[in-house]
């Protein structure tokens, strides 16, 4: 498959479709010097995107962590999405909102007199995890940890809290791995590189506290389809150390979708029953 850069197709940039090769951005745009920028990862099945108005409304909410507004309103967002899928041909797709404060007046840290652009990609994309999706995944442990909430945005979606993902997701992939999973600032389980993190315990689900992470949209759904169905969901924090006694362990989001996971360190989990149901009932919810 060609770069992502050198494709056809076409790309939603700054309200109107343009050739995919086209859509560049300055050298000197501040989202590239100081990571002004935030984005949003969605998935279209069937032509129809998966909570695609909670993403909008999210991307507005990023932006404004970030100092800045979103040009466009959600429901032009919206429309932009639904044209630029159909201008592709797709219906069942990854989709990429990225909203960035582009090269303008300023070039400092300082940037409020630059512009802000706005575009929408897409394109197919399978397994995030390939075959771990069937198998269980292997995840290491970061070096890193997911910062406190005095120090950066935390719950916004921004490009610059995933530099630590890319480093720790090439040493994770370095040693066999499929991804990796962050402690906290306090020590506490968080959350793999782009995905939320769910362990099972006689018949009970535990997950970590969202109080300094993203707590994902498919997060929040797949607590909703647990909590249906019944099934105790404990949202609380987590000691490294008790992973040795939970039986089940998942990871959740938009990329993800529901991924099993069969180790973490030396931890090993079982691809149980309830991880089996839960990934097979968002399969079937996501194209209803």
């Amino acid at each position: 498959m060609a770069g992502y850069d050198d494709r056809d197709g076409q790309i939603w940039m700054d309200g109107k479709l343009i050739n995919w090769r086209d859509a560049n951005v300055h050298i000197l745009t501040h989202a590239l010097h100081y990571a002004s920028s935030v984005f949003e990862g969605e998935r279209a099945y069937n032509g129809k995107i998966f909570k695609s108005r909670e993403h909008s409304e999210r991307l507005h909410y990023s932006a404004k962590c970030l100092d800045f507004e979103i040009p466009y309103s959600v429901d032009e967002l919206e429309e932009a999405k639904a044209a630029v899928l159909a201008a592709n041909g797709l219906t069942d797709a990854y989709v990429r909102p990225v909203a960035w404060r582009g090269a303008g007046e300023d070039m400092g840290v300082a940037s409020a007199r630059n512009p802000v652009h706005v575009a929408i990609a897409v394109w197919e994309w399978g397994a995030y995890y390939g075959d771990a999706k069937m198998k269980g995944a292997k995840l290491d442990i970061s070096k890193w940890k997911r910062p406190s909430p005095e120090t950066i945005p935390v719950h916004a979606k921004a490009a610059g809290l995933y530099m630590i993902c890319t480093t720790s997701k090439h040493a994770a992939e370095a040693k066999g791995c499929s991804d990796a999973l962050f402690m906290d600032y306090r020590g506490y389980v968080a959350e793999a590189t782009g995905a939320n993190i769910f362990f099972v315990k006689d018949g009970e689900v535990h997950t970590p506290k969202p109080d300094c992470f993203l707590n994902g949209l498919t997060r929040q759904t797949v607590i909703d389809m647990l909590k249906e169905r019944g099934v105790t969901v404990n949202e609380r924090h987590i000691m490294p150390e008790e992973m040795e006694g939970f039986e089940q362990c998942w990871l959740t989001g938009t990329a993800a979708e529901v991924t099993p996971v069969g180790q973490i360190g030396d931890y090993t989990f079982e691809v149980g029953a309830l991880t089996r149901e839960i990934a097979e009932a968002y399969e079937k919810l996501v194209r209803s």
